[in-house]
């Protein structure tokens, strides 16, 4: 796992040898300036407005609402309509976290996009959206981390902001998981959902913020959860397109069984480096894949019920837009206060999963 901890600034010290003329950005008289301290200063979500409920989904495939919910505890999800793209939803998110921050698509150095459902192979989602949003000063680029990404583009946010080389990112975790599904297959047709979650990502003076991001990965177990056509290994072709090989793919024991595993882990790591313990912990937001990870989760980290915000029964999964729709309607909720810790756990394909420990 990568670290990267900012509760507490640092300084660049000076070059052990005087006599050596030193480059200009490593001027001892100058000196770097501390790292500074990073915080969520806005957040914002979306879903589209479309409804697919259970008794939807027993018309398209052989299930029953007992069936899915039993099991996977999702009652609905949001289905994108036909003609909106990531970018729109990402778009809108985008607007609401601005919104909240008090801030304008102007104000925006670099946007972050994490997704798995691209509007096309590039150019990237974060281009779209930045010309969607009119933010002519950022820069722009996507990440893919499955439903890791949020996590995974907090993290790489947090960097660009902690060292001074952008005031404000942008970031956000959508995705059109409908456009990739395989309606015919009821294991996972009945577990996906579209949605976009966002943050502003900014210094603010006198916060301690993100205190910690831990992320992982292990690629040997990259075809557990994949979709395996389109791309340069597998071009599209008649044969991908009547393998179906261009829709969504899960093994889904194996990866519940790696999901848990690795969400603790991540969640005990970020607690270890921060020195906190699960009950300092206010409100615990997991992937929300599935209410038994998410229930296994809870237990192996020893966390109480009311510690747990779920919203899966009503957007099912929803990739990298999890955990950041989660976040804004758990703040939205009054979930989380000024000063609450707040820890963000999540898994997807690649293997990846991540954790970030958040004073609020």
């Amino acid at each position: 796992m990568t670290r990267s901890d900012f509760s507490t600034p640092t300084t660049v010290s000076e070059p052990s040898s005087k006599s050596a003329t030193p480059a200009p950005f490593n001027n001892p008289r100058v000196g770097r300036p501390a790292l500074r301290t990073v915080s969520m200063t806005g957040v914002g979500s979306y879903v589209p407005p479309q409804i697919l409920t259970n008794a939807d989904l027993e018309r398209l495939v052989e299930t029953s609402d007992e069936w899915i919910t039993s099991r996977t505890g999702i009652r609905e999800r949001r289905v994108a309509a036909p003609g909106e793209a990531t970018s729109d939803l990402a778009c809108e998110a985008a607007r609401r976290a601005l919104s909240a921050a008090g801030l304008t698509a102007s104000d925006i150095d670099l946007i972050i996009v994490a997704t798995i459902t691209p509007d096309m192979q590039f150019p990237s989602t974060a281009c779209l959206v930045q010309q969607k949003l009119g933010a002519r000063r950022a820069a722009a680029f996507d990440i893919q981390a499955a439903c890791s990404g949020y996590v995974y583009a907090l993290d790489i946010a947090s960097h660009f902001v902690s060292s001074h080389t952008y005031d404000t990112v942008l970031i956000i975790g959508a995705e059109k998981m409908s456009a990739f599904i395989d309606w015919t297959d009821r294991n996972t047709c009945v577990l996906f959902g579209d949605g976009a979650g966002a943050a502003i990502v900014q210094h603010r003076p006198h916060s301690h913020g993100l205190i910690t991001t831990c992320l992982g990965a292990n690629g040997d177990d990259a075809t557990l959860l994949e979709l395996p056509a389109g791309g340069s290994a597998r071009p599209a072709s008649n044969d991908t397109v009547n393998q179906r090989l261009h829709f969504l793919r899960m093994d889904g024991k194996e990866t519940f069984r790696k999901a848990v595993a690795a969400m603790v882990a991540a969640g005990q790591e970020a607690l270890a480096r921060s020195h906190l313990t699960i009950q300092d912990i206010r409100c615990i937001i997991p992937h929300q894949a599935n209410h038994r990870i998410m229930s296994a989760v809870a237990e192996r980290l020893g966390a109480r019920p009311d510690q747990i915000f779920t919203n899966v029964e009503r957007y099912g999964n929803t990739s990298a837009a999890s955990v950041g729709i989660g976040l804004d309607e758990a703040v939205r909720e009054g979930r989380i206060q000024t000063g609450d810790y707040v820890l963000l756990v999540v898994f997807g394909a690649g293997l990846t999963w991540g954790s970030a420990l958040i004073r609020w």
